[in-house]
């Protein structure tokens, strides 16, 4: 029987953990989980909606009529469904990164997602990305990893990366809302993030992709021993 291998890859918000997550994913020819785009999905119809984010009882009387699939394309990419629907770009609105935080605070929602995350990790080697997977989702990870950088670090590779999207927004602003959203993932009642005992840290301030890329690997096939 071939054992699979999990990765799990927890941090706040712009550390870059989706971008490096799914580089490393094609070389190891793991299959790459982004839990983030999945909660963004169950933010995007709250917002679409209009229920408050909030407001846990609409959230939970919502769940019912919300179908989420993560499929990937022909070059291997995620991509997220909602009802039937592509909403890969959707998602990535500067608006919903609110919607997401406010949203993934539910138990509800925890739950009513926590074993479409299992899952992956039963049936394919796995690199997941998120706030509690090394935490909550895959406490029993064969590689933890937490991956940070300073907020204003951060706060300059966001905004790069809406200027590409064309989306600009003004860097203290994308700085406000970064703290902001620090504060919320770490104060939050349900699966609050931090860092797992058993997690190695990786501060990328000073590094660049290719270097947080190498490091990352680094941990990775040591602890998995490839």
């Amino acid at each position: 029987m071939t054992k699979h291998i999990s990765v799990a890859i927890d941090g706040p918000s712009g550390a870059g953990k989706s971008t490096l997550a799914k580089s490393l994913a094609a070389e190891l020819q793991f299959l790459y989980v982004d839990t983030g785009a999945i909660y963004r999905t169950i933010g995007y119809y709250a917002w679409t909606h209009h229920i408050d984010p909030k407001d846990a009882a609409a959230v939970k009387a919502a769940l019912p009529e919300i179908q989420v699939e993560l499929r990937y394309d022909g070059e291997g990419l995620q991509r997220m469904y909602l009802n039937g629907e592509d909403v890969t770009a959707e998602i990535r609105l500067p608006q919903i990164s609110a919607y997401a935080s406010a949203v993934s605070a539910h138990p509800a929602v925890r739950a009513f997602l926590l074993d479409m995350q299992r899952a992956f990790a039963r049936t394919s080697s796995v690199i997941m990305d998120g706030r509690d997977i090394g935490t909550v989702v895959l406490p029993d990870a064969d590689v933890k990893i937490y991956l940070t950088a300073s907020p204003e670090a951060r706060a300059e590779r966001r905004c790069r990366e809406l200027e590409q999207r064309g989306t600009p927004e003004p860097f203290v602003k994308v700085l406000a809302d970064i703290e902001k959203r620090d504060w919320d993932d770490s104060h939050r009642a349900a699966a609050p993030l931090r860092q797992a005992e058993d997690a190695v840290l990786l501060d990328t301030t000073g590094l660049d992709f290719d270097q947080s890329r190498a490091a990352l690997l680094d941990i990775i096939r040591e602890r998995a021993c490839l």
